[in-house]
């Protein structure tokens, strides 16, 4: 009533304004009017709201539409019938009268009206069949009966076709051009306080600006898998730049985002925010410009669509019996290789694993596993024991519980199968490490003695494509702090040291940097030896390059290292022919106030970066030659821009290194023109003195033939008139000179 007695008080004082403060009207009819009027504001009506309100679950929103449902016979619509009720019952209980499909001259019309129980069963629903394929023929288009109303009514559609007006077309910019720089440049980004620059890198060459972006968050930047497009996040979510001149080309709405990621293909995104959706004005759902649902509403992550910029689907927290929310690790949803299906855990609980571009929960329900801690996609298709079919597969464990053993399992996606187990005993902890092309899988598990007093580690390495998955350990006395496999290799590192007591310092300089092959004889591959160790180092970070072979290994988070060190590797790829060890050490340099190291994708470069001391960054040749250094204001850091896989097949692939040398030629010259200036000026010279003589060749040419050679049009004429054209070729030689050469 509040309201009502406000408008109340305002009709009064407008009354008494001066303006109208003139005699009464003698308009009776007026006053009375007037009277009534505010006699019906002040009339209490709420009883009759409360009784006659239509609820949503009473309204329309339980109803929805099917369109693009078969046109089947009379006879068939019973079958018809059963098979969609038995479809769209799978979401929600359908009434029971609330099926309903019309039939016309003996034919269905190709679509039908549904009621639900309630609104949220309606909406899961659309949200699960809507554009979803029945068959080859049909594809069912799901709407509220209510929108159908709503547009319905609306006076600006009209039951004429009006076709829509043409807009200009305006060509996209390519999205990868890049990739056709003719010098084949590197590129990568730096922030800089609140600007990004993106560069490209040559050897020979300082960093050329391709372009920037300006008042950029402080969140961090990143590139997607393929490097098609840059992302940032801000305030008011993420935004994607791309193409030569790095427009805008997608925003996602999610207010305070705090991290986020790419699927492996980039058609999706996964944003995580700390303010659940509906608790601030900016993620409220009534809020026009925020893309989201009421059933979004208390979620924090969200998956989009990258090409359409709208969510999915989103999730809640992860929460424990009490209803607390869990602490999980980033990325919170993982996804599998080829982009087809994304998981998640419930700590404790169960593995949940989705569908995608469906966003459905795979075979409707969750997988429960009792104590799960964690899991991890293979990062490629693999091709298990002898079978000949690629698929997805992912590796979980549990620890002890009771008397049950710890365990490792792998599992087969989308059929649910273990194919493998693997227990084991007095476990703290287990970290997966994928090799990049999914032949094996090692497991880093922490173990305990009995009296829980030490830690020691195994490495439990799986061998996946093998028939039954054969499993091989290592037993170390030690406890790994680091792991690392080569990329499209077998070859792995390892950094360990001994185990102290949680209430004392590791000492300086007592850690073990191992280096491990897969030994081979006859042909035939045997286990993983270490090809060479050393002891009492300081060494912490492993970082191999994207090609393999060549390695780096630093100290980075030792306490009290005044520097960073940096030793760089060659592992070579084959054993030497006098049975010497492969690795080669190949310098090792010191600098101060690096924090981290990234190889670029081509394996040539090397970027180390200082954020606070000394604040820039250097560029390295793999060897570890400096090759570039500038010091940057406020820098925060770099990223080298990713490539996609190669569309070559192997056999192409074979042919390039075959025909190397006669390929790189042209990349040679250019090399050499770049390293030195004389070169340059040289070759130039040469180039233009050859296009000289060309020209000047062909003028002489035309000028003789001209002169001596009588046209087409000449030789036709002569042979109408029935005299015989003679064809004369003299060579003479002008001058000839010989020259003796040492």
């Amino acid at each position: 009533m509040q309201k009502f007695h406000h408008r109340s008080e305002n009709t009064r004082t407008s009354l008494c304004s001066p303006i109208l403060a003139s005699p009464p009207t003698t308009d009776i009819m007026a006053t009375d009017t007037r009277s009534l009027q505010d006699e019906e504001l002040d009339i209490d009506v709420s009883d009759l709201e409360r009784k006659y309100a239509v609820t949503l679950d009473e309204g329309l929103e339980s109803f929805v539409v099917v369109d693009g449902a078969p046109k089947a016979p009379e006879a068939k619509v019973p079958v018809l019938t059963k098979v969609l009720k038995k479809l769209f019952g799978s979401v929600g209980t359908i009434k029971e009268d609330g099926f309903h499909m019309p039939v016309e001259n003996g034919v269905t019309k190709g679509f039908l009206f549904i009621e639900y129980e309630n609104p949220k069963q309606a909406a899961e629903a659309i949200k699960t069949y809507n554009h979803k394929r029945l068959d080859a023929k049909h594809t069912l288009l799901v709407n509220r009966l209510s929108d159908v109303e709503r547009f319905g009514n609306d006076d600006t559609i009209t039951e004429e076709f009006v076709p829509p007006a043409k807009t200009e077309f305006k060509p996209r910019e390519h999205l990868r051009s890049w990739l056709t720089d003719p010098s084949a440049r590197e590129q990568l980004f730096t922030h800089s306080n609140e600007t990004i620059t993106i560069n490209w890198f040559k050897k020979t060459e300082e960093p050329k600006v391709a372009g920037n972006l300006y008042k950029v968050a402080e969140g961090p930047a990143r590139w997607s898998p393929f490097g098609t497009y840059l992302a940032t996040m801000y305030n008011f979510g993420v935004q994607l730049n791309g193409g030569p001149s790095f427009d805008i080309l997608a925003q996602f709405l999610h207010y305070s985002v705090k991290a986020f990621h790419f699927s492996p293909n980039e058609k999706y995104l996964v944003t995580f925010s700390d303010s659940p959706i509906g608790s601030v004005n900016e993620n409220d759902p009534e809020n026009p410009k925020v893309p989201f649902s009421e059933q979004d509403v208390g979620n924090q992550v969200v998956v989009w669509d990258v090409l359409t910029q709208l969510p999915l689907r989103s999730f809640p927290l992860p929460t424990n019996s009490k209803g607390e929310k869990q602490q999980v690790s980033w990325p919170i949803l993982k996804w599998s290789a080829d982009s087809k299906y994304f998981a998640r855990v419930t700590p404790g609980e169960q593995l949940s694993i989705y569908e995608a571009p469906s966003m459905g929960l795979l075979d409707k329900k969750s997988i429960k596993i009792p104590g799960i801690v964690d899991f991890a996609f293979a990062p490629t298709s693999v091709q298990t024991g002898n079978k000949g079919e690629l698929e997805q597969i992912l590796c979980y464990w549990t620890p002890e519980i009771g008397n049950q053993a710890a365990r490792v399992s792998i599992m087969s996606v989308p059929s649910k199968k273990v194919i493998r187990t693997r227990n084991l005993f007095n476990v703290s902890d287990c970290k997966f490490h994928w090799q990049d092309q999914g032949k094996y899988l090692c497991v880093k598990v922490d173990r305990h003695t009995r009296t829980k007093k030490q830690i020691f580690t195994n490495l439990e390495f799986f061998r996946i494509t093998e028939k039954d998955i054969p499993v091989e350990v290592i037993e170390l006395k030690d406890i790994v702090i680091n792991f690392a496999w080569e990329p499209k290799g077998d070859r792995f590192i390892v950094v360990s040291r001994p185990d102290v007591p949680s209430n004392e310092k590791p000492a300086l300089n007592s850690n073990n940097l191992s280096f491990y092959a897969l030994e081979r004889k006859k042909n035939m591959q045997s286990g993983w030896k270490v090809v060479q160790s050393f002891s009492k180092k300081s060494t912490t970070s492993i970082y191999w390059s994207p090609k393999g072979r060549f390695v780096v290994t630093s100290n980075f988070g030792v306490p009290g290292a005044s520097q960073a060190v940096f030793e760089f590797w060659d592992f070579e790829t084959e054993a030497k022919e006098d049975n010497t060890s492969p690795l080669v050490h190949i310098l090792t340099s010191e600098y101060y106030g690096i924090v981290d190291l990234e190889w670029d994708p081509s394996g040539r470069y090397i970027a180390l970066w200082s954020i606070k001391n000394q604040p820039g960054y250097k560029l390295l040749r793999f060897n570890g030659d400096l090759l570039y250094d500038k010091g940057v204001d406020y820098f925060r850091g770099l990223t080298w821009r990713p490539r996609p896989a190669s569309v070559l097949s192997p056999k192409e692939r074979r042919n390039v290194l075959k025909n190397l040398k006669d390929l790189s030629a042209r990349f040679d010259e250019e090399d050499a023109m770049d390293a030195d200036a004389a070169i340059r000026i040289l070759v130039t010279k040469r180039r233009d003195a050859l296009a000289y003589w060309r020209k000047w060749r062909k003028e002489v040419t035309d000028k003789l033939h001209a002169a001596h050679f009588p046209t087409e049009e000449e030789i036709l004429k002569e042979l109408e008139s029935g005299s015989q054209v003679v064809e004369e070729v003299r060579e003479e030689i002008i001058e000839e000179t010989e020259e003796i050469i040492n």
